[in-house]
């Protein structure tokens, strides 16, 4: 993955996130809170921005130092956890199936891993 695309990944994640965001807290709240899901979408949302967040550093640190190649890795890492654990728990939001929180858990391991994969990064810096 290169820099651009990482880059051009954590502006779309991080815009999805402020829509979303704004959008489960003022056109579905109420939704949210009589279905107990408020809490749930939020932690969606933070857990969207974090890696967003983390992949901008992740795309500029790699634009300055291309050889670092395990940096790719972890955006793939980071990109899969935040579709998989944020996915899932908005999809549990808005379906109410609760077998989808046992997903959720998977995304989380791929967000752990794309920060083990940072570290192993840092190590050639």
């Amino acid at each position: 993955m290169t820099a651009r695309l990482i880059i051009q990944l954590a502006a779309l994640l991080g815009g999805l996130g402020v829509a979303i965001g704004a959008f489960g807290a003022h056109g579905l709240r109420k939704m949210l809170e009589a279905s107990g899901r408020f809490d749930t979408f939020e932690t969606a949302v933070r857990y969207q921005f974090y890696h967003a967040l983390a992949l901008l550093a992740v795309g500029i640190l790699l634009a300055f130092r291309p050889d670092l190649k395990t940096l790719s890795t972890t955006a793939w890492l980071w990109l899969g956890g935040v579709l998989i654990f944020s996915g899932s728990l908005y999809t549990l939001c808005f379906t109410g199936i609760t077998k989808l929180g046992a997903v959720a858990p998977l995304g989380g391991l791929l967000l752990i891993a794309g920060w083990i994969s940072l570290l192993l990064a840092a190590r050639q810096v």
